[in-house]
């Protein structure tokens, strides 16, 4: 459990569980040792041995671990068990229920000084709220917990690096999302840190922001990279709440060392299970790639696959932006009325703070959608809220391709003046396909 609190701490705790127990100095000492010993132990005087925390300790009724540093191992054990047991509730979409648990578990970690298990709490409460799209309280949880971990080795905090970075992702902050993801897996990669569920959390995260940056050939190689690395289980959720069953029994029996293996165990399972969302990422790339090439079909089942696995885990956000994708292959596939029936229903979800990129390519769709009906004023409203989204996010491809459509939609109206200035942002904006203001690309892992 660490190492040990100080001589006159330790001294501090004897007396107070002494009297507390309404022990003297003799019982408490007998037959081992002597009263002047425990006064003198208790003044905080001499360091106490091995033997003698072992003996006071079964005196007092404690454990070891309490008498030399204040912490039960089994109030911690217990508290891991309960951490998981939150895991499993935002892993099965039970967002507010893992809140109340997550919450209350930081206070007691706090209570009990407890690093690592205040940061696990911490990831946990950051990712509530990516789920719920409170990305503000999501970005201060994960640096929080980043802060917790400041001593731990690099994969150990690329949890808390990866929630932050899909935060300023979610709120359009594009470039900075990829710097972070790109710079821990490159220093992971180049260290010789090849953490697999590490680097497969990065991968399947620097998905969305490549793909929305334009990045395309970087978007796919990390797809295959993440699909590479995914873990395989039959039934993960089954596995662990076996594990979770084993753990209770194990602390029942005093056996704490073999429980927390077990929790360990489980744990891993439930961070499986949030893999999911990663995951159907990965279909989302696969989806975008065939829709790219022009295979309509094969496009709209990877994104229906990818709906299914975000619908299962109640990712709001992220399946809202999936399906401003999904609408725009039913609209090439001839079904408008379909693709615009589901923009309408997602963009209440979206907004400059949560989703500005997706929401702004849901206006260009239902812009284009109206121009096809010879709306041309609806398409245009539509066209205007899609730029000024753009501009915000810096999503610079796409903002060159709206204000083409924009210029070439005043320009049949007769507005020949404000279409040049709309083909004129559009210049400023212009990028070659698949290219971005990018760095090099982080070195690959030994897939």
């Amino acid at each position: 459990m660490g190492e040990r609190d100080e001589p006159g701490t330790i001294g501090r705790r004897v007396q107070q569980l002494r009297v507390a127990r309404g022990l003297t100095q003799k019982q408490l000492a007998e037959p081992v040792y002597t009263p002047a010993y425990i006064s003198t132990l208790e003044a905080g005087r001499v360091r106490p041995s091995d033997d003698a925390l072992r003996h006071l300790a079964e005196r007092l009724g404690v454990e070891f671990d309490e008498l030399a540093t204040g912490r039960s191992a089994r109030r911690v054990t217990e508290l891991r068990l309960r951490l998981t047991e939150a895991q499993r509730a935002l892993a099965v979409g039970e967002a507010e229920s893992a809140v109340e648990q997550y919450t209350a578990l930081l206070a007691e970690a706090e209570a009990q000084e407890l690093a690592e298990e205040q940061a696990a709490a911490l990831l946990g409460l950051g990712e509530c709220a990516l789920d719920t799209g409170d990305l503000a309280d999501g970005r201060r949880y994960f640096e929080e917990a980043e802060a917790r971990l400041a001593d731990a080795p690099l994969p150990a905090r690329v949890p808390a690096l990866r929630g932050r970075a899909v935060a300023h992702y979610l709120a359009g902050e594009l470039r900075y999302a990829v710097y972070l993801l790109e710079s821990t897996i490159d220093e992971l990669n180049r260290g010789g840190l090849h953490d697999p569920d590490a680097l497969l959390l990065l991968y399947a995260s620097v998905i969305g922001p490549y793909m929305d940056m334009g990045a395309h050939a970087r978007a796919a190689q990390a797809a295959e990279f993440a699909l590479a690395l995914a873990p395989q289980s039959g039934d993960p959720a089954l596995v662990a709440r076996m594990h979770r069953s084993v753990a209770r029994t194990l602390l029942a029996e005093g056996r704490l060392a073999e429980a927390d293996a077990s929790l360990a165990k489980a744990a891993e399972l439930y961070r499986g299970l949030q893999l999911r969302t990663e995951l159907a990422n990965c279909h989302w790339m696969r989806g975008y790639v065939y829709a790219q090439n022009g295979e309509l079909e094969r496009a709209e089942a990877e994104m229906r696959e990818a709906l299914h696995m975000l619908s299962a885990t109640r990712a709001t956000l992220y399946s809202s932006q999936l399906t401003v994708e999904l609408a725009d292959v039913l609209h090439r596939r001839g079904r408008s009325e379909e693709a615009a029936e589901l923009l309408r229903d997602v963009l209440g979800g979206l907004s400059p703070e949560r989703g500005a990129v997706h929401a702004a390519a849901a206006h260009r769709l239902l812009g284009i959608i109206a121009e096809d009906a010879r709306d041309t004023d609806q398409a245009e409203e539509h066209y205007v809220r899609a730029l000024s989204l753009l501009e915000r996010a810096g999503a610079a491809g796409d903002l060159a391709d709206l204000c083409r459509l924009l210029g070439d939609l005043l320009r049949r109206t007769g507005r020949v003046e404000a279409a040049l200035d709309a083909y004129r942002t559009g210049l400023g904006h212009r990028t070659a396909p698949g290219t971005t203001t990018l760095g090099p690309a982080p070195a690959q892992p030994p897939v």
